[in-house]
């Protein structure tokens, strides 16, 4: 009995402990190396077709963006439409590893669930 009680507890303080730190755009780039939810408006995206990625902007137009999204190709098509179209100009939260790339924080999407319009 003492091991299941054990086992729950330890469980329990997982799934709570595994719960996602909410930011803003502006503040991500304090947390390089940790996964969060991070909230902002998207102030533009491009499709690159080259090597198939879509890029969307929160915080502030390029250059000047605070994070960046990051969708691969395989992925895109997980979304029923065009990301950079579909986030454009919209309150969203976005959870998942926050990394830097050449110090600029990023964040990438691999499932269409990792994205949520803002309730804001």
């Amino acid at each position: 009995m003492k091991k299941v009680i054990v086992i729950g507890s330890l469980l329990m303080g997982f799934c709570f402990g595994a719960q996602a730190q909410q930011l803003s755009a502006k503040q991500a780039i304090e947390h390089i190396g940790n996964t969060a939810t991070v909230c902002g408006k998207i102030y533009g995206g491009r499709y690159f077709d080259k090597n198939d990625k879509t890029l969307l902007n929160m915080g502030a137009a390029y250059p000047n963006h605070l994070l960046t999204i990051v969708i691969e190709g395989v992925d895109r098509k997980k979304f029923s439409g065009k990301p950079e179209e579909m986030f454009l100009e919209k309150e969203i939260c976005v959870t998942g590893l926050i990394r830097d790339f050449k110090g600029r924080p990023e964040l990438q999407v691999t499932e269409v669930t990792q994205i949520v319009l803002s309730k804001n």
